[in-house]
């Protein structure tokens, strides 16, 4: 029984404590899991209840009436089911599509010109999903040190993401000292 990401993710979240929808929304704000990681506010509860279908969390003595509130708990298969996915999702390398790999599939649409500016615009963009990420990730260590999981998630996003910004730079022929100055075409 494979987990999605984001089903790992909730699961995981109440594997470390007992926690209810709304708890789930601010955890995943405050901590910005968004920033890695495709869950919506109106996904959680989609998420808690196929979680629960499948035996991987409960609801101990819930009151019927109180849906909103109710107290989500990991069951042992569902902890059993979220080491085993965080195992294989580390361990095993899986190819990951890419939008952008998709749009330079079909780079013969664009003129060289039309194909130059969504690179700039692209690289504008990447500076500021990188300034976000570095921004949150300071709004928490201002809070507290970061927990290893935590730092291991900023790092490999930044990574991926500096990564991605060398690769446009590089097409672009903007280096990073020249990342402020990126003007568009006439």
């Amino acid at each position: 029984m494979e987990l999605t990401p984001a089903e790992l993710t909730v699961l995981g979240l109440v594997i470390e404590r007992p926690r209810h929808g709304y708890d789930l929304e601010q955890v995943i704000e405050q901590r910005g899991i968004r920033q890695w990681t495709d869950i919506g506010f109106s996904s959680i509860y989609y998420l808690l209840a196929k979680l629960e279908k499948r035996g991987l969390l409960h609801v101990p003595d819930a009151p019927a009436a109180a849906r909103s509130r109710r107290v989500f708990h990991a069951t042992s298969e569902g902890v059993a089911s979220a080491t085993r996915a965080t195992a294989a999702l580390i361990r095993e390398p899986r190819l990951v599509a890419h939008p952008l790999t998709t749009g330079v599939a079909h780079l013969p649409l664009l003129s060289e010109r039309e194909y130059a500016r969504a690179l700039r615009e692209r690289l504008k963009g990447i500076d500021g999903r990188i300034a976000g990420v570095r921004a949150a990730r300071e709004a928490q260590e201002s809070r507290a040190p970061l927990p290893r999981p935590a730092s291991e998630v900023f790092s490999f996003s930044l990574s991926l993401l500096e990564a991605e910004r060398q690769w446009l730079a590089e097409r672009v022929q903007v280096t990073d000292d020249e990342q402020d100055g990126l003007q568009e075409d006439p």
